[in-house]
């Protein structure tokens, strides 16, 4: 590995499972700090003893991110461990049932994980960012901005959320030396669907370490750059084109 993270801090919200652990791997092995946060500890646990298995120097810190006083505590926590400069923003949920039998406790609970959650850690990072002159945020959205699948209105709508908060982020940032940006990857190994628990990586499924490493890229930019968007895809899902 290449190391290009070498000396910097990263935060990974959902952090258990999926994407995000691939993500904590790959920034690990390129020598990032990873603090990681999740509610499942005995995962984070886990993960974790890999991790310092390879040399990383990591903080776990078990956590509910849609409640406001855990995400103020877990940026306090780590910035007194060492100063975030990358939040991977990262935790997410989807609901899968025709849109006439979501209830509103299913709603609620997708626009509290996937969009007010990653508000509040976006807040916390921009915050402690603002104050040091530097920082990136990289928010996970999903094709599913721009060509949703059936029955999955709530979590369309946060990755379309996701989008604009992102732009916003970036232009509020600009001034402080703070980057955002965003990574839509399609279908991917994760918990969200059992489709995407059965299938093996290939033409119709990326494995999460192919997402690992855009994500390390969007993050070893220059500070003085920023790439805003990525969108990436097993190269047999239908996305452009008709049929």
């Amino acid at each position: 590995m290449t190391q290009m993270l070498a000396g910097r801090t990263a935060l990974v919200t959902g952090a258990s499972s999926g994407i995000g652990v691939a993500v904590a791997r790959r920034f690990a092995e390129e020598g990032a700090r990873l603090v990681l946060a999740a509610r499942r500890a005995d995962r984070l646990e886990a993960l974790a003893a890999e991790l310092r298995g390879l040399g990383a120097d990591v903080l776990v810190r078990p956590t509910d991110v849609t409640r406001e006083e855990q995400v103020v505590a877990l940026f306090a926590e780590a910035d007194a461990w060492s100063p975030v400069d990358i939040l991977f923003n990262n935790a997410g949920m989807a609901v899968h049932k025709p849109t006439t039998e979501v209830t509103l406790a299913d709603w609620q609970a997708v626009i509290d994980l996937n969009l007010t959650a990653a508000f509040l850690c976006a807040r916390e990072a921009m915050r402690a960012m603002k104050a040091r002159g530097r920082g990136r945020i990289i928010n996970v959205g999903s094709i599913s901005a721009t060509v949703p699948r059936p029955d999955t209105i709530a979590y369309a709508t946060t990755k379309f959320g996701m989008e604009g908060m992102t732009r916003s982020l970036a232009l509020d940032g600009r001034d402080h030396g703070v980057t955002a940006c965003i990574l839509h990857p399609g279908v991917t190994q994760s918990e969200l669907a059992a489709d995407a628990r059965s299938l093996e990586p290939g033409p119709n499924m990326m494995a999460g370490s192919s997402v690992a490493a855009a994500a390390a890229l969007m993050a070893a930019m220059p500070w003085e750059t920023n790439l805003l968007t990525a969108t990436m895809l097993p190269i047999a899902q239908p996305y452009l084109g008709r049929g």
